[in-house]
Protein backbone atom coordinates (compact mmCIF):
# COMPACT_ATOMS: atom_id res chain seq x y z
CA UNK A 1 0.00 0.00 0.00
CA UNK A 2 1.34 3.40 -0.86
CA UNK A 3 0.33 6.80 0.40
CA UNK A 4 0.60 10.14 -1.17
CA UNK A 5 1.09 13.12 1.12
CA UNK A 6 1.28 16.67 -0.02
CA UNK A 7 2.08 19.37 2.46
CA UNK A 8 0.21 22.61 1.90
CA UNK A 9 2.04 25.63 0.64
CA UNK A 10 2.16 28.00 3.55
CA UNK A 11 2.18 31.62 2.55
CA UNK A 12 1.75 34.35 5.09
CA UNK A 13 -1.43 36.36 4.77
CA UNK A 14 -0.99 39.66 3.01
CA UNK A 15 -0.17 42.49 5.37
CA UNK A 16 -3.00 44.96 5.59
CA UNK A 17 -1.97 48.48 4.68
CA UNK A 18 -1.74 50.89 7.55
CA UNK A 19 -4.54 52.94 6.07
CA UNK A 20 -5.26 56.61 6.27
CA UNK A 21 -3.58 58.85 8.81
CA UNK A 22 -5.34 59.11 12.16
CA UNK A 23 -7.28 62.35 12.17
CA UNK A 24 -6.66 64.28 15.35
CA UNK A 25 -9.03 66.78 16.95
CA UNK A 26 -8.41 69.52 14.39
CA UNK A 27 -5.93 71.52 16.47
CA UNK A 28 -3.25 68.90 17.09
CA UNK A 29 -1.62 67.38 13.97
CA UNK A 30 -2.84 64.17 12.34
CA UNK A 31 -0.59 61.13 12.69
CA UNK A 32 0.47 59.08 9.66
CA UNK A 33 0.65 55.43 10.71
CA UNK A 34 3.04 54.42 7.91
CA UNK A 35 5.52 57.17 8.83
CA UNK A 36 5.28 56.25 12.51
CA UNK A 37 5.85 52.56 11.71
CA UNK A 38 9.03 53.42 9.77
CA UNK A 39 10.34 55.96 12.29
CA UNK A 40 9.83 53.64 15.27
CA UNK A 41 10.89 50.47 13.41
CA UNK A 42 7.65 48.68 14.19
CA UNK A 43 7.64 45.31 12.43
CA UNK A 44 5.34 44.88 9.46
CA UNK A 45 4.01 41.73 11.15
CA UNK A 46 2.28 43.99 13.67
CA UNK A 47 -1.36 44.12 12.56
CA UNK A 48 -2.45 47.55 11.39
CA UNK A 49 -5.50 47.45 13.69
CA UNK A 50 -3.36 46.85 16.78
CA UNK A 51 -0.98 49.62 15.75
CA UNK A 52 -3.87 52.04 15.15
CA UNK A 53 -5.28 51.26 18.62
CA UNK A 54 -1.93 51.97 20.28
CA UNK A 55 -1.44 55.20 18.30
CA UNK A 56 -4.94 56.43 19.21
CA UNK A 57 -4.20 55.78 22.88
CA UNK A 58 -0.84 57.56 22.55
CA UNK A 59 -2.53 60.56 20.90
CA UNK A 60 -5.02 60.77 23.76
CA UNK A 61 -2.20 60.65 26.34
CA UNK A 62 -0.14 63.29 24.53
CA UNK A 63 -3.11 65.59 23.96
CA UNK A 64 -4.06 65.30 27.64
CA UNK A 65 -0.52 66.29 28.67
CA UNK A 66 -0.69 69.39 26.47
CA UNK A 67 -4.29 70.45 27.17
CA UNK A 68 -3.50 73.31 29.62
CA UNK A 69 -0.73 74.57 27.33
CA UNK A 70 -3.13 74.46 24.39
CA UNK A 71 -5.61 76.70 26.22
CA UNK A 72 -2.91 79.38 26.51
CA UNK A 73 -2.12 79.39 22.77
CA UNK A 74 -3.68 81.92 20.42
CA UNK A 75 -2.76 80.00 17.26
CA UNK A 76 -5.44 78.39 15.09
CA UNK A 77 -3.56 75.07 15.03
CA UNK A 78 -0.66 73.32 16.69
CA UNK A 79 1.55 73.79 13.63
CA UNK A 80 0.98 77.57 13.78
CA UNK A 81 2.27 77.97 17.34
CA UNK A 82 5.47 80.01 16.95
CA UNK A 83 8.56 77.82 17.06
CA UNK A 84 11.66 77.18 15.01
CA UNK A 85 11.49 74.93 11.96
CA UNK A 86 13.45 71.76 11.30
CA UNK A 87 13.41 70.20 7.84
CA UNK A 88 10.43 72.36 6.94
CA UNK A 89 8.42 71.23 9.98
CA UNK A 90 7.61 73.13 13.13
CA UNK A 91 9.83 72.07 16.04
CA UNK A 92 6.68 71.45 18.05
CA UNK A 93 5.27 69.11 15.38
CA UNK A 94 8.51 67.10 15.38
CA UNK A 95 8.38 66.81 19.18
CA UNK A 96 4.67 65.89 19.08
CA UNK A 97 5.36 63.09 16.60
CA UNK A 98 8.22 61.89 18.80
CA UNK A 99 5.97 61.82 21.88
CA UNK A 100 3.16 59.94 20.12
CA UNK A 101 5.56 57.48 18.49
CA UNK A 102 7.44 56.68 21.69
CA UNK A 103 4.25 56.27 23.70
CA UNK A 104 2.65 54.06 21.03
CA UNK A 105 5.69 51.77 20.81
CA UNK A 106 5.82 51.46 24.61
CA UNK A 107 2.16 50.41 24.60
CA UNK A 108 2.79 47.84 21.86
CA UNK A 109 5.77 46.34 23.68
CA UNK A 110 3.81 46.12 26.94
CA UNK A 111 1.05 44.19 25.21
CA UNK A 112 3.36 41.85 23.27
CA UNK A 113 5.56 40.54 26.09
CA UNK A 114 6.69 36.93 25.94
CA UNK A 115 5.27 34.64 28.58
CA UNK A 116 8.26 32.30 28.62
CA UNK A 117 9.38 31.31 32.11
CA UNK A 118 12.82 29.96 31.17
CA UNK A 119 15.92 31.93 32.08
CA UNK A 120 16.31 33.20 28.51
CA UNK A 121 12.65 34.19 28.39
CA UNK A 122 12.94 36.10 31.67
CA UNK A 123 15.98 38.01 30.38
CA UNK A 124 14.01 38.94 27.27
CA UNK A 125 11.15 40.29 29.42
CA UNK A 126 13.64 42.25 31.54
CA UNK A 127 15.15 43.79 28.38
CA UNK A 128 11.70 44.81 27.16
CA UNK A 129 10.97 46.44 30.51
CA UNK A 130 14.02 48.67 30.13
CA UNK A 131 13.02 49.76 26.65
CA UNK A 132 9.46 50.50 27.81
CA UNK A 133 10.85 52.83 30.46
CA UNK A 134 13.13 54.51 27.94
CA UNK A 135 10.27 55.00 25.48
CA UNK A 136 8.03 56.49 28.17
CA UNK A 137 10.91 58.78 29.19
CA UNK A 138 11.34 59.91 25.58
CA UNK A 139 7.62 60.65 25.26
CA UNK A 140 7.54 62.63 28.50
CA UNK A 141 10.68 64.57 27.63
CA UNK A 142 9.26 65.51 24.21
CA UNK A 143 6.09 66.81 25.88
CA UNK A 144 8.11 68.76 28.44
CA UNK A 145 10.18 70.35 25.65
CA UNK A 146 6.98 71.53 23.94
CA UNK A 147 5.84 72.98 27.25
CA UNK A 148 9.20 74.71 27.71
CA UNK A 149 9.92 72.89 30.96
CA UNK A 150 13.12 71.24 32.09
CA UNK A 151 13.41 67.51 31.71
CA UNK A 152 14.08 66.89 35.38
CA UNK A 153 11.70 67.30 38.29
CA UNK A 154 13.24 67.43 41.74
CA UNK A 155 11.24 67.42 44.91
CA UNK A 156 12.56 67.86 48.45
CA UNK A 157 11.38 65.22 50.84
Amino acid sequence: MSTFACSPILTPPPIAPDGAPIANDGWFPDVDIGDLRKARRIATEMPAERLRDAVREAIIWTNDQLEDWRADQAAASFAEVPSSTIDGLSRNVVLYQLAVGACAKALLIERQRDVDTTGAGQRKVDDLGDSIGELRRDALQAVRRILGRTRTSVELL
